[in-house]
């Protein structure tokens, strides 16, 4: 199976060329599933020179036939607010693509794809869709577009008109590549293309990015960016077991330090309650050696009959 350059490298230095928009559109295709066309590139993020941003992050806008906007982000390093980046991410997109004075009809669609190379939240799925829908809260009912707001707006759905993300936690993909979008996203995780995959822009992968057709400077350059994102992999790895490790044992300190306070805490517990019970036992003696009935006995000490009688 021949190496292909990451998806990464990939729109940092060669996607931005016409010629192989083709890559970025058979993503979007098989993602969003309807024909995706890319007119233009606009301008993002990505041309940052900070050396760590080069390596930890990567962002692409596009521009389809409709005018709708398709920021495309690689994230390397882990970042607890990524979720909060991202709504910031097409919040920004919102307001610059409008003109002042521009009705809120103006309002291009944003769809926010966003390629993850680290544990983003608590689920197994390796993909993930958000929409924004307005649901009863005493029927469960979703509110929908008029006819005219339909008709004038070219959707069926109010989701249509809002942001739309798309979440690939492409590390946690550990299956056989089945589905054409399977099939991208073991090309993500593994920079590699089965001789089987039939994913829309999976054959502009195999034609256009492969290790062999880089210059002796930019397979130097490029394997360096694939050193730094070890390093960073690493350093992720390195971070979880730590945090791992020091849980295990805080909770085995803790465990412990438990354990003692229960125990005192029981030893005492125990001791006033054996105590308490020698007591009535001498008090029941009393009352039999003076005479008064069993039953009358245990209704003021407490204790059982047969063992009153034993005394």
């Amino acid at each position: 199976m021949a190496n292909y350059i990451r998806f990464d490298w990939a729109m940092k230095r060669l996607l931005r060329n016409k010629a192989n928009f083709g890559v970025l559109e058979g993503l979007l295709t098989t993602l969003l599933k309807e024909k995706i066309t890319i007119c233009k590139l606009l301008e993002s993020e990505s041309n940052q020179e900070d050396e760590y941003d080069k390596y930890n992050r990567v962002d692409m806008l596009a521009e389809n036939e409709k005018g709708d906007l398709f920021l495309i982000e690689i994230q390397n390093n882990n970042e607890y607010a990524y979720f909060q980046r991202m709504l910031f991410g097409t919040s920004k997109l919102v307001t610059e693509y409008i003109n002042r004075g521009e009705g809120y009809q103006k309002i291009r669609k944003i769809y926010s794809i966003n390629i993850v190379y680290f544990s983003l939240g608590a689920g197994t799925d390796t993909v993930y869709r958000g929409r924004t829908e307005f649901r009863g809260i005493h029927n469960g009912e979703i509110l929908n577009l008029s006819p005219f707001q339909k008709q004038t707006f070219k959707v069926d759905t109010v989701s249509q008109l809002y942001p739309e993300y798309y979440i690939l936690k492409v590390n946690d993909f550990n299956t056989v590549a089945k589905t054409p979008l399977e099939q991208w996203i073991y090309y993500l995780n593994t920079g590699e293309v089965t001789s089987d995959a039939t994913a829309p822009g999976l054959d502009k992968v195999r034609e256009h990015l492969k290790l062999e057709r880089m210059t002796k400077d930019e397979l130097s350059a490029y394997y360096r960016h694939l050193d730094n994102i070890v390093i960073l992999r690493d350093n992720i790895f390195t971070e979880r077991a730590e945090g791992r490790a020091e849980g295990r044992a805080e909770g085995r300190a803790e465990g412990r330090a438990e354990g003692i306070a229960e125990g005192i805490t029981k030893g005492k517990a125990e001791g006033r309650t054996e105590g308490a019970f020698n007591k009535s036992i001498e008090i029941a003696r009393g009352m039999k050696n003076d005479g008064l009935p069993v039953e009358i006995i245990a209704k003021y000490t407490g204790l059982p009959v047969a063992d009153i009688e034993k005394l």
